[in-house]
């Protein structure tokens, strides 16, 4: 048993420093190491502008079978804890979206095979304004909102 977290540990060892050693010769940079994300969906100024972006579409159906647990009342729009689920079959990806914010599109988190529809985050809302969860599941895109009031120092602003 302590032999073989010994060697989990020394081949998790040797491969950092394998990438490290890559980096630091310049073989691997930042751009090349991180995978290719949707720019144009993240700096779009619209909802829409932002799913079609990301996900080649703007229709999304609301749906029963997607959660969003927010609070009602956030007294600091720089940390609102948002928590999105879904039991649909065959999730590839679960969206969050403020869209009072200049820039909607919050993140985006690309599932793989098997996982489950469940990400938990915190995000920075501008102002009052709605959450929208947005599911890709197959070829359905669904979606469900939540009000979520910003207030400041917890004045009701």
């Amino acid at each position: 048993m302590i032999d073989a977290k010994r060697r989990i540990l020394l081949k998790g060892s040797l491969a950092a420093g394998a990438v490290g050693i890559a980096v630091g010769a310049g073989l691997l940079t930042p751009r090349v190491v991180l995978a290719a994300w949707p720019e144009s969906a993240f700096s779009a100024k619209s909802v829409d502008d932002a799913l079609k972006a990301l996900l080649g579409t703007s229709a999304h159906k609301p749906s029963e079978s997607i959660k969003i647990k927010a609070p009602d009342i956030a007294e600091n729009g720089a940390v609102v804890p948002v928590t999105v689920e879904s039991d649909a079959e065959g999730i590839s990806s679960i969206s969050i979206i403020a869209a009072g914010n200049q820039m909607p599109l919050i993140a985006s988190f690309d599932l793989g095979e098997g996982a489950l529809g469940f990400v938990s985050t915190r995000i920075k809302m501008a102002k009052t304004a709605e959450v929208i969860a947005v599911v890709k599941a197959g070829d359905k895109v669904m979606s469900s909102a939540k009000e979520v009031k910003v207030t400041i120092g917890g004045c009701g602003g």
